[in-house]
């Protein structure tokens, strides 16, 4: 059986991610179960560039298909920010994502509400020394108070009007029924199944 790495070191999108995986002719193997240590520095200036990084230096070291992504969060009232940035948007060495969501919402104050904004992830598949990219989306709004306990990063403050939830109150197959990760990565499964 063909084995595809995940080429991250986030242990909240290696449980999404397999979940998403479920059911998928390949073996899921993760940088622990092959005691890899790979820091890869997101510095590009777009999330293709991002996770088209990740996924090749993973796949150049052990020689596997390998899946990386980037994703972030988009505020129309702040145009677009923290988008690439979402990870290190507080200006806060060290900071936490309760951290980053504090700083968001302070950037927001007196601003008028409804604060739009939309999740956006885009995968790298990495096969043969070639990248395809998937893409996926998810439109909501910030909210000025957590929500939640599930989830990570902007989840508690990230609400789905259709729900009336945010998406940290989401069970993870809920989330992975919507979020811009699952539409991502259930794209890029078709791919996969053309592939093996």
């Amino acid at each position: 059986m063909r084995q595809l790495l995940l080429a991250t070191n986030n242990r909240h999108k290696i449980i999404e991610i397999q979940a998403l995986l479920k059911g998928l002719n390949i073996m899921i193997t993760t940088p622990s179960d092959l005691n890899l240590i790979l820091e890869v520095e997101e510095n590009a200036g777009t999330y293709e560039e991002n996770a088209a990084q990740k996924a090749r230096a993973f796949g150049d070291e052990t020689g596997l298909i390998s899946l990386a992504d980037d994703s972030g969060l988009e505020v129309d009232a702040l145009g677009g920010l923290p988008g690439i940035y979402s990870r290190r948007f507080a200006p806060i060495d060290g900071a936490t994502d309760a951290d980053r969501r504090a700083y968001l919402l302070e950037r927001l104050t007196g601003i008028p509400r409804p604060w739009k904004a939309h999740f956006h992830c885009t995968v790298a598949l990495y096969m043969a020394g070639n990248i395809i990219f998937t893409k996926g989306d998810c439109f909501g709004e910030i909210i000025p108070e957590e929500r939640g306990s599930h989830g990570f990063g902007y989840d508690p403050i990230f609400l789905l009007p259709e729900f009336s939830l945010t998406m940290a109150e989401l069970s993870l197959n809920q989330k992975n029924q919507v979020s811009h990760r699952a539409r991502a990565i259930q794209a890029a499964v078709q791919i996969l199944r053309q592939h093996i």
